[in-house]
């Protein structure tokens, strides 16, 4: 069957192509006819129906024999996707088998239906999830060794403070990607669970064969059974969502960071080059940061997504009215936006393009003055803090008003250089000997990554 006409123009950019198949009409259709599939096993394995019966329901359990338009027409009168859907499934089994068409569905509930086949696929988008995550923390972690001691100027409030390493800021994009990694996995057990209870969550019409039909159910379709149902408690759908926002911001961070640095003012790390990419309509010099306005733009959208899933948690009773329709295309949405930003941050990452030599250019850009702590310090321990400091403050205003090099100035000062020596200013003012625990950074952050990877 054809999918319902839709705006894919921007799918591309913004989605992965794995992620949309995991959530389009087809694979939403098929998560719930797996789970009718699954039931029917279930119910005969204990002998609430007839093993003649299974066959025939799983023959018509195949999201290829429903005719997607239709059911959405009639999504619009039904109020849900599971009346309609298990309607026609019974109509597509009385065609071959009328006898087994009477056990379909037996003992659940639409939302039974819906939830069900919503976790299995969020299954899927999780493993296709974790495995980008991998990757991408995979790539981090060796371009974070790469340039261990590759200095830049450190940026505080958009001003050059002083220098750090492009590998320690690699270093930190990837430690975030190994928390969200580490999140995902501790959620497992509870986002990835059965939903099965009935019209009220009592599972009342399946008598004493409800809870061993409830577990069979679960193991047929690998998931956890839970302690109750959960139709009105929606948290463990919210947690996902949650890491998933985590995870659209710490990739929005690296996109933004790249964004910066791709700047002409900055020019220090570029996203690959592409024949047409980043290029702009009217100016033919022009490199767009592409694939970092995704990133952002994810970023961006996530939040406010997100706080639809926050907004309906406090759903009615036993069955919601319009909370739980909220959710319905929102979760989806994020995982596809989130998957979008993880295939552009691969991108980015594997073909990041470093300048060193404009960034030591970048770097002395203000003539020394981003090194003035380090001279400030070392001073401190010979005439004190605060003569220390007054004197840097005095010698770095002096270099701004006659534009020189802070060296310079520095050398020209009798009461520097009776404390410090022509090889000592030197050393100093040399951004690779001011980088800290820099290179300790990164080899702890690629050691994280490792551990969870191993």
């Amino acid at each position: 069957m054809n999918e319902r006409p839709g705006n894919q123009l921007f799918d591309a950019y913004f989605t992965a192509r794995d992620m949309r198949e995991v959530f389009c009409d087809q694979g939403r259709v098929q998560a719930m006819l797996d789970f009718e599939a699954a039931l029917a096993r279930a119910e005969a394995h204990v002998g609430l129906i007839p093993q003649t019966a299974v066959a025939p329901i799983e023959a018509a359990c195949q999201a290829g024999h429903y005719d997607f338009a239709a059911l959405g027409e009639a999504i619009a009168t039904a109020g849900n996707s599971a009346i309609p859907l298990v309607k026609a499934l019974g109509k597509q089994i009385a065609a071959s088998d009328a006898e087994a068409e009477r056990y379909v569905h037996l003992g659940a509930t639409s939302q039974d239906v819906m939830d069900t086949g919503l976790v299995l696929q969020l299954r899927e988008a999780l493993a296709l999830i974790e495995s980008d995550l991998a990757q991408l923390g995979d790539t981090l972690a060796t371009q974070a060794e790469r340039h261990v001691a590759t200095p830049l100027a450190g940026r505080t409030w958009l001003q050059h403070a002083t220098p750090v390493t492009l590998g320690m800021k690699i270093a930190g994009w990837l430690g975030a990607i190994t928390r969200s990694r580490q999140r995902l996995q501790e959620l497992k057990p509870r986002l990835l669970v059965l939903q099965f209870g009935g019209a009220s969550g009592t599972l009342a019409a399946l008598g004493e064969q409800a809870m061993p039909i409830a577990e069979a159910l679960a193991e047929e379709l690998q998931l956890t059974l839970p302690e109750q149902p959960w139709h009105t408690q929606r948290d463990r759908l919210v947690e996902f969502g949650s890491v998933l926002g985590l995870i659209a911001g710490s990739l929005g961070k690296l996109g933004r960071d790249i964004s910066l640095l791709m700047q002409t003012e900055a020019g220090e790390v570029f996203e690959p080059s592409a024949p047409g990419k980043g290029g702009s309509s009217t100016m033919p010099h022009k490199r767009n940061p592409v694939g970092a306005a995704v990133l952002i733009g994810a970023a961006t959208r996530v939040p406010g997504l997100l706080s639809t899933l926050f907004s309906a948690m406090p759903q009615e009773h036993e069955r919601s009215l319009g909370l739980w329709h909220a959710e319905w295309e929102t979760l989806p949405e994020i995982c596809c936006l989130v998957s979008g930003s993880l295939k552009q941050a691969l991108l980015v990452a594997q073909g990041m393009e470093v300048d060193a030599n404009r960034m030591a250019r970048n770097l002395d850009l203000t003539q020394g003055l981003v090194l003035a702590e380090a001279v400030s310090i070392v001073l401190a321990q010979r005439v004190g803090r605060d003569t220390a400091h007054h004197l840097l403050e005095l010698c770095c205003k002096r270099a701004v008003a006659e534009q020189r090099h802070l060296r310079a100035v520095l050398g020209d000062e009798p009461q520097v250089t009776a404390e410090l020596s022509d090889a000592e200013l030197d050393r100093l003012l040399d951004p690779a000997h001011y980088l800290g625990q820099a290179h300790t950074w990164v080899e702890r952050a690629v050691a994280e990554h490792s551990a969870l990877t191993a």
